[in-house]
């Protein structure tokens, strides 16, 4: 049974490498990010567990 608790990807349509190779957005590097499609589920957990520690994904302020 897959994890409904977590979403598929962690993109939120906010996408900025402009300064480094991590996304300003969701968290992941440039590499994770174009290799999402072909991680497994522990490659993509690992990924998960680190943005999240990093406080990713940044949700656009809509105030």
């Amino acid at each position: 049974m897959a994890d409904t608790s977590t979403p598929d990807s962690p993109c939120v349509a906010v996408c900025s490498t402009l300064f480094d190779d991590i996304c300003r957005g969701c968290g992941r590097t440039v590499m994770e990010v174009s290799n999402w499609v072909f991680m497994d589920d522990a490659e993509k957990k690992a990924v998960w567990v680190r943005i999240r520690a990093e406080g990713y994904p940044r949700r656009p302020d809509n105030s």
